[in-house]
């Protein structure tokens, strides 16, 4: 009768490398490994929604064609779909997202605040002022606003910058594109 044992290894050769035991696996420990899911989850939940949009949306038949207001939106959603689709085989296939680097930001410094609240502000405030005042005149201050909240300083440039841009942005979509935007008061003289 022979009995099994376990070889022993040859004169050259290692030793077998010893294993730790490892904690049993949770379903919160499987998740926080698996977190890209969640990115997963959230591009399929987009993708079925702008494929819902765009198959219930009415669309009258002098609008159809070989590329009616249908197809856009359509093609997006099933790229939503199909990215969704590739990102979770990725990632159970143990593909796993680059971890941030941080190349030029400090994480001990604190939150520039006043930063933040100014272009917030600068936000609203066009939000606010675009019916009364035209797309024209609160975009060039939207354009202002944020160059300053940013850190530009130069009153001699920015505002004239400001102002071409917005007068651009108001002719490509107003007058190019057919997006209907308010022109103001300014309008009149323009």
């Amino acid at each position: 009768m022979t009995t099994a044992s376990t070889p022993t290894p040859g004169p050259g050769a290692k030793p077998a490398p010893e294993t730790k035991p490892t904690a049993p696996r949770t379903p919160r420990s499987w998740l926080r490994d698996h977190s890209e899911l969640g990115v997963g989850a959230l591009l399929l939940a987009l993708g079925v929604l702008v494929l819902n949009d765009a198959l219930t949306m009415d669309v009258d038949i002098t609008q159809r064609g070989p590329v009616g207001p249908k197809t856009v939106p359509f093609v997006v959603g099933v790229g939503l779909l199909v990215v969704a689709a590739l990102l979770a085989v990725d990632v159970l296939r143990g593909g796993r997202g680059q971890a941030e680097t941080g190349e030029d930001v400090d994480l001990g410094e604190p939150a520039d605040w006043r930063t933040v609240l100014l272009l917030s502000g600068v936000f609203l405030g066009s939000a606010v002022l675009i019916e009364p005042l035209g797309f024209p005149a609160a975009g060039a201050l939207l354009f202002w606003g944020a160059a300053y909240a940013l850190g530009s300083r130069r009153v001699d440039r920015d505002p004239l910058i400001a102002a071409v841009l917005s007068l651009a942005a108001y002719v490509l979509f107003d007058k190019l594109l057919g997006v209907p935007l308010p022109g103001g008061p300014l309008m009149g003289v323009l």
